[in-house]
């Protein structure tokens, strides 16, 4: 049967439908707003997750409207906490920053099909029904990919990044994300693990850089109770911990060449050898890796084994500097802004001096202006020039 066009989707004008807002965005709930005047829409708002749900628990809506950038909760877990507690409420992910709705995969139900028209026709479009053309362009949008949890950016080379996570994201294949210090690698295993069919196992995470040598093989393989001064009890490692799940290796590429061996003998195996113990332990663990260093050049210098170089190296991930994604840094800096100081605005003169910085820090660093912008702030509510630390 063929899709029936939004005509035959019409709600009787005396019926309304309750839509429910929930953004930090001041700027987005009365743009919504004035596109949803109209008598068959009953449109509630909140600024929170928490103030959403007490509006739920009070008069459960049809509808809600959602922007990822909640100042208290993550997107994930609050769309979660509605699934679960009010399960007829059908959830549209909202761009904070254009106001364009993210249908998701599944099939938009009628009353999510003509809120879209709806909002299209807000606009700016004039005729009574949408033509085939328009309605291409519509679908076009609410199917490019949508964002992944903590990643802020809608730029070609982000969406590529969302494209290329979401993509290997269901299956078991490793994964070796790259990028500079300070781009949101972590980000990229959490959003491949809580979409995962591992998502409701265990992401153990190790950095590697961070734990002296000596310690780094206990602590990734375990060890057997007197294998060395100190060893009172037996204990697993690591790699054991995250069985079942996703184990996350943080900075792979200052991994010592001697461990090197022994990580390679792991991926290939599927098993692991405790410190001092005699049996091999079968293990099912899927392992992202990360590394903000050249693993080509350091294979080269004989820094790094070549053979796991190529057996991490099956998905390269790739993350941009923020100097590469500029048009990212106005939305990036309004969401930190957002989570430091609710309500908070920023100067058409701060943005230009934050959009002219090359950001050697990348994300991280604008994180760390916006919170320090957002304290120098205080009671003004704006972020102005004067701020702005660089």
């Amino acid at each position: 049967m063929g899709t029936q066009p939004l005509s035959k989707f019409r709600v009787d004008d005396a019926n309304t439908i309750d839509v429910l807002l929930v953004s930090p965005n001041g700027r987005l709930r009365v743009d919504l707003r004035e596109k949803l005047h109209h008598g068959r829409w009953n449109l509630k708002e909140a600024e929170s997750g928490a103030q959403a749900l007490e509006c739920l628990h009070e008069s459960a809506s049809e509808i809600l409207l959602l922007d990822p950038l909640l100042p208290d909760l993550e997107s994930i877990e609050f769309s979660a906490m509605v699934r679960e507690q009010f399960p007829k409420v059908q959830i549209i992910s909202v761009n904070s920053h254009t106001g364009q709705l993210v249908l998701g995969s599944s099939s938009p139900t009628p009353l999510s099909a003509q809120l879209t028209e709806t909002l299209y026709r807000g606009n700016g479009a004039q005729s009574d029904s949408l033509s085939p053309m328009q309605l291409h362009r519509m679908r076009a949008v609410n199917e490019r990919p949508a964002g992944i949890r903590g990643m802020i950016g809608d730029s070609d080379v982000m969406r590529r990044v969302y494209e290329l996570t979401q993509m290997v994201a269901r299956r078991d294949t490793t994964v070796l994300v790259t990028g500079e210090s300070g781009t949101g690698k972590d980000l990229i295993a959490q959003a491949i693990h809580l979409i995962s069919p591992r998502q409701k196992q265990p992401l153990v995470v190790i950095n590697c850089a961070a734990i002296p040598e000596p310690l780094l093989e206990a602590e990734l393989f375990g060890y057997v109770k007197g294998s060395f001064t100190g060893a009172v009890q037996s204990r697993i490692g690591r790699i054991h911990a995250a069985h079942g799940g996703t184990l996350f290796l943080d900075e792979i590429g200052d991994m010592p060449l001697s461990l090197q061996s022994k990580i390679l003998r792991f991926l290939e195996q599927g098993e692991v050898q405790r410190i001092g113990g005699n049996d091999n332990l079968k293990v099912d663990v899927r392992v992202v890796a990360a590394t903000n260093a050249d693993l080509e050049t350091r294979v080269k210098q004989n820094l790094f084994r070549e053979d796991l170089y190529y057996r991490l190296a099956i998905f390269p991930v790739k993350l941009p500097p923020l100097r590469e994604r500029h048009g990212d840094i106005e939305k990036l800096a309004e969401a930190f802004a957002a989570k430091f100081c609710p309500g908070v605005t920023i100067s058409k003169e701060a943005l230009a001096l934050l959009r002219r910085h090359e950001w050697p820090g990348n994300v991280r660093e604008l994180r760390n202006v916006i919170e320090r912008a957002s304290i120098l702030a205080g009671i003004e509510r704006e972020i102005v020039l004067s701020h702005i630390l660089l």
